[in-house]
């Protein structure tokens, strides 16, 4: 988790427009529902998520939405493609973001420390993408939901006495959009979990993990 330093000057946007000009390694707070950045835009930053949760997606050529990933804390968004960027990207909830010139990344001159935590968040990236490319191909739709919510326990879950509570902030129509679900099979998954006292919904934005060996076993596959 990257920690953001109360010295570096932060700034709150009201509007929808694309970030303005921001120097190196100042932050930025955005409100939920407004855009970081748009597919196709000049990818002349990138961010590192200290808090909150951003939402990336993709709109396919029938319409229909893909959300590639979610950038929670710790998080770095906003790799090119060719220049540019190649999702959409929206805060879920009021998200706070390190921002780095991309120019400022590709001298040699640059902070040698930042240069290797940036390569790392992208071979972080290449690697999350071929587990996703992988659930969507490969798993059951109990096995893709069992998997978004041990990942989601094992990076943000709390402890909840003998339990971990964790926190979603995206919708169902979210969740399903990012693994190839409909809404209305999330909802009846969720359900399915429920009623085998897998998991508790504490709140339709809270899911409590009670039997997190049982979860685990239905996400790798291994479930009777």
């Amino acid at each position: 988790m990257y920690v953001t330093d109360p010295t570096q000057f932060v700034e709150t946007y009201d509007d929808d427009k694309i970030v303005p000009e921001i120097t190196h390694r100042r932050t930025m707070t955005l409100k939920p529902g407004k855009h970081l950045f748009l597919e196709g835009d000049p990818a002349n930053r990138i961010y590192e998520v200290t808090s909150g949760v951003l939402r990336l997606t993709r709109m396919l050529e029938d319409g229909r939405r893909q959300v590639i990933a979610f950038g929670y804390p710790g998080d770095t968004v906003g790799f090119p493609s060719d220049g540019y960027y190649h999702t959409d990207c929206d805060a879920i909830v009021p998200t706070t973001l390190v921002v780095h010139r991309r120019s400022d990344l590709e001298t040699s001159k640059g902070d040698a420390a930042l240069h290797q935590r940036l390569l790392r968040a992208a071979l972080r990236e290449i690697s999350a993408m071929q587990d996703h490319f992988m659930m969507l191909g490969r798993k059951s739709s109990v096995e893709k939901l069992a998997s978004f919510l041990m990942v989601l326990t094992d990076r943000v879950g709390t402890p909840l006495g003998d339990f971990t509570q964790v926190s979603l902030p995206m919708t169902r129509s979210d969740i399903a959009d990012f693994l190839g679900l409909t809404t209305e099979t999330v909802s009846r998954t969720f359900t399915q979990l429920r009623k085998s006292k897998i998991v508790a919904i504490d709140h339709i934005n809270t899911v409590i993990i009670l039997k997190p060996k049982a979860l685990r076993s239905i996400a790798e596959g291994q479930d009777d």
